[in-house]
């Protein structure tokens, strides 16, 4: 594939996600979405057809665009310098992948996101780096307030 047709495609991932739906998806993903355990994210499956939905959405969007660059089909390069989302994506579930997987009986769910991400150079610090950012994007206000006093 040429840089134009990498360009492009990357531009329509972009557009894809300021779709009506999948803003609310992300909105929930990055705001409410504060899994402790795997069984929290089970938990979606069986309990809640909205946050179900979202969580699916955002999770399955990113899985499919990293099997893109993993197959090709965009270049790696230009997919990491474009964005960073799939990195908060995944960060929010890495610790519980392993544990979905075997409850799910499906050994790669969500392995294209994985994969990619675990490429990025300093995934490590760029995963703990998320994870302070989310932690504060889904504290209540008062809690905000209240740790701002102390």
């Amino acid at each position: 594939m040429d840089k134009q047709q990498d360009v492009m495609a990357i531009l329509k991932l972009y557009e894809l996600r300021r779709d009506e739906k999948m803003r609310a998806a992300r909105a929930w993903y990055f705001s409410d979405f504060a899994p402790r355990s795997a069984m929290d994210i089970i938990k979606l499956y069986r309990d809640g057809e909205q946050a179900s939905a979202y969580f699916r959405t955002v999770t399955s969007y990113w899985d499919m665009a990293s099997s893109f660059v993993l197959n090709g089909a965009l270049d790696e390069k230009m997919f990491f310098d474009s964005g960073t989302e799939h990195i908060f994506v995944y960060a929010k579930i890495a610790p519980f992948l392993a544990e979905i997987r075997k409850l799910f009986n499906e050994p790669e769910y969500l392995i294209h996101l994985e994969t990619l991400a675990l490429k990025v150079p300093n995934i490590e610090t760029k995963i703990e780096n998320r994870k302070r950012l989310y932690a504060l994007w889904t504290k209540k206000e008062e809690e905000i307030s209240a740790s701002e006093g102390s």
